[in-house]
């Protein structure tokens, strides 16, 4: 992990002083937990998860939320602040920051929307068939969202259909039982391939 760390540390800021970096793929692609590995070998780099900003009634009509209470405060190189959404209690918490750290990750269905292409460094994708993702999605979520699944799949293929984030990803990412592939993506330029391995020791380029 620690390469691709490093890559993504060397790239020029993209949102202010801030290398924003959007990890998309179908729900129950492995984005979250690819995420926090990213983040630990950048030295615990910032996360905003979309699960927090996206609600039931706006599964991906957040964009402007996003944009205000986020990308315009970390474009001026000041400290954002967003409401997360508890998705329980169907409101919004107490605010959280997210600092304009060197680099910051931003993970979750849509993190590659047209909208915010333009303000990130790189955009990766987790290459994942959708049936593929959505079955590992409601097994790991269990029986009591299958109603709520039923909604998200619709809604996840309109999105999809009318604003595709894979065309544009610089990266694709496939998990492996001992690690992860990253390959040049669709708009990425000819990078090496990277192996990622889930230990701590460094990586290899393949």
């Amino acid at each position: 992990m620690h390469a691709l760390a490093t890559r993504l540390r060397r790239l020029p800021p993209s949102c202010g002083p801030v290398r924003l970096i959007g990890i998309d793929g179908h729900a129950g692609s492995g984005k979250t937990t690819f995420a926090g590995r990213l983040a630990a070998a950048l030295d615990d780099a910032p996360v905003l998860h979309l699960d927090d900003i996206a609600t039931h009634e706006e599964l991906f009509g957040w964009t402007g939320r996003l944009l205000s209470q986020v990308i315009e405060p970390l474009d001026r190189g000041e400290t954002a602040h967003y409401l997360p959404y508890d998705w329980r209690a169907r409101n919004f918490g107490a605010p959280r920051s997210l600092p304009p750290a060197p680099v910051v990750l931003v993970e979750g269905v849509g993190a590659g929307r047209r909208a915010l292409r333009p303000y990130l460094a790189r955009l990766l994708w987790l290459e994942m068939s959708n049936e593929e993702a959505w079955t590992r999605g409601r097994s790991r979520d269990g029986e009591e969202q299958r109603e709520f699944w039923a909604g998200w799949v619709a809604a996840e293929r309109r999105h999809f259909a009318e604003d595709p984030s894979r065309p544009h990803a610089d990266l694709l990412v496939q998990q492996r039982p001992e690690g992860y592939e990253v390959l040049s993506g669709p708009a990425g330029t000819a990078e090496s391939t990277l192996f990622l391995t889930h230990g701590n020791g460094p990586s290899a380029v393949c």
